[in-house]
This record gives structure tokens, C-alpha cells and sequence, in this order.
């Protein structure tokens, strides 16, 4: 879609859709004022071609970004999803938008088991998770600024939004084995698959913490800031306290209020035993729950 007509139809047609997947494309992204270039939009689930995938094209139309981002992202009945969503975002309403999905924050709440993936790049969830093949990014860093743009740069767009769909809905069924409904949990299961993992995985983490330990002292010894994706950094804290009565004293001095609360703790509370009922004190109570392991009896039988 190249015209204003054809573009504002399209906005108000998709300000009526319940969920929607995005993409966008940015012409002088190396830049210090990027243009956002395309945005590209599908609300079609089942399509795996990019057929029904609309490219629009919004170069150097600022009237036209800001009707997509009134009428649809800052919207908060149709969800909108990305990959790196924050990226995309900076072009289309920043914190304004609402009712935003990621891929890649949802990727990253999935446990490592699930997906045991090199990295969470959109390329890699389309090949690894939905089974694309072949997925080409080498048309990421072309030239979205010239025009026109090429069969290959609109191809490249609209299987873009083809990928991130299918990754969106796998994702989504991933997450439903991350949170399954507790009251439906089979526990005898879950007890004995970590019974099964678990010598192994204190083996590793204890051997991780020791290669983590080591590699730090002999970064720091030869000067060595990062090698190998482990890198080095220095943070130095500083702390500043005062005596209470002292800045009781200043504050009355001041004329200054600091009305803070103070949480009583059972040490305080005993200093103040005397004087406690003198007080307005306000209660809260908070219950939480500590899963402790303990190891089995060697006559409890485990269920394998």
C-alpha cells in the first residue's frame, strides 16, 4: 500500500481486528534519525505464504504514523504483537502503546529445557520451533530508503510477519506447559521428574559456580576484560548513613517533615515494649509459602 487513501482504508480496517501481528522496517537505522519505512500487519493466524500479509509503506509520512498509532497501538482491544517489540515501538507510540505482546520477553520466560536454543533471534524460533526452512535475514540491513523497493525486499517483509505469527502461537503453547493450572497439577509426577534431575543438576551447578569463580580471579589477575561472551565489570557502591536522632535534630531544625514509616522489627519492638501501645501502629499480614527438598528416606519409595 502506497497511496494515503489505500493506507488510512487499511488503518481503519485493522483498527477493528482483535489481534494483530507487526512488523516494521527502518530506512537509515545506522543513523542518528532513523525514518520508520514500512510497517507491515497481518491478522490472518493460518497464513503461511504472506499472502494476506499488507506492507504499508509510510516513508516520510508522519500523518500516517501517527493515525496507525492513535487508532491501533494506542488502542488497547487489539493486541499487538512483535519480536523485540521495544525496538519497533521507539517508531509507533513508544510507552504509549498498549496491549503489547513480545515474542522475544515471552521466548525469554520460557525455561531453558523447552526451547534449548543458541539464541531467541526470530529466525532461529521460526526454523527451530515451526519448522521453517531456509529462513533468509540477509535482507534486514538492505536499503529501506530507496524506492522502489525491490520483489525481494517485499517478499522478505511479508514472510517476516509469516514467521513471527507461527512463533507467536507456538510460544503461547510452550507457555501453557510454564503455567498449567496448579489445581490440575500431577504432583507424584512432577516429584519424581525432579528426584530424576536432581543429582545431575547439583553436579553442574556446583561445577558452573567453580568455573564462573575461577574464570573471574584470572580475568581480573591478567587484565582481561571480556573474551568469549564472559566479560568483566567493576561496580563500586557507596553508602551513606546517619545516626535517627541526628536527623531528628536537623529536621526539627529545618522545619523539615519526614513523616516516614518504619517497619518495627522484633529487635526494635523489644527496645519499645514499654512504649508500644503509645503508638499508631498499623499491621500487615503477608503469608508465604518455602518449598524445602529434603532427601528421601532409603525405605520411602520413589515413583519412577
Amino acid at each position: 500500500m502506497t497511496t494515503v487513501a489505500e493506507i488510512k482504508n487499511v488503518i481503519a480496517l485493522y483498527a477493528q481486528a482483535p489481534i494483530l501481528w507487526m512488523d516494521t522496517e527502518v530506512a537509515d537505522y545506522k543513523t542518528k534519525q532513523p525514518r520508520l519505512s514500512l510497517i507491515q500487519i497481518s491478522s490472518h493466524s493460518t497464513d503461511l505464504t504472506g499472502e494476506k500479509v499488507t506492507v504499508l509503506d509510510v516513508l516520510d509520512q508522519p500523518d500516517l504514523i501517527t493515525e496507525l498509532i492513535e487508532k491501533i497501538m494506542q488502542n488497547p482491544h487489539i493486541e499487538k504483537v512483535f519480536h523485540n517489540a521495544k525496538y519497533d515501538l521507539n517508531f509507533l507510540g513508544k510507552k504509549k502503546a498498549k496491549n503489547v505482546t513480545c515474542t522475544l520477553e515471552m521466548a525469554q520466560n520460557i525455561p531453558y529445557y523447552l526451547i534449548p536454543l543458541p539464541n531467541l533471534q526470530l529466525k532461529t524460533l521460526a526454523e527451530q520451533l515451526c519448522c521453517f526452512t531456509n529462513v533468509n535475514k540477509e535482507l534486514q540491513s538492505s536499503d529501506w530508503g530507496k524506492r522502489p523497493l525491490t520483489p525481494q525486499q517485499l517478499e522478505y517483509t511479508k514472510m517476516d510477519v509469516v514467521y513471527l505469527t507461527q512463533v507467536h502461537l507456538r510460544l503461547l503453547q510452550l507457555s501453557q506447559q510454564v503455567s498449567p493450572d496448579p489445581h490440575r497439577e500431577d504432583i507424584t509426577a512432577l516429584t519424581s521428574r525432579y528426584r530424576q534431575i536432581e543429582a545431575e543438576w547439583k553436579q553442574l551447578d556446583t561445577e558452573i559456580n567453580h568455573l564462573k569463580e575461577r574464570l573471574k580471579n584470572a580475568m581480573q589477575v591478567q587484565n582481561i576484560q571480556e573474551e568469549y561472551g564472559f566479560k568483566l565489570s567493576q561496580q563500586n557502591r557507596q553508602t551513606k548513613k546517619v545516626s535517627f536522632n541526628e536527623l531528628a535534630k536537623l529536621a526539627q531544625a529545618l522545619n523539615l517533615d519526614l513523616d516516614l514509616d518504619i517497619t518495627l522489627t522484633k529487635a526494635l519492638q523489644g527496645k519499645l515494649e514499654t512504649v508500644l501501645d503509645q503508638l499508631p501502629i498499623e499491621e500487615t499480614e503477608k503469608t508465604t509459602y518455602q518449598l524445602r527438598v529434603n532427601q528421601p528416606d532409603e525405605e520411602e519409595d520413589i515413583p519412577f
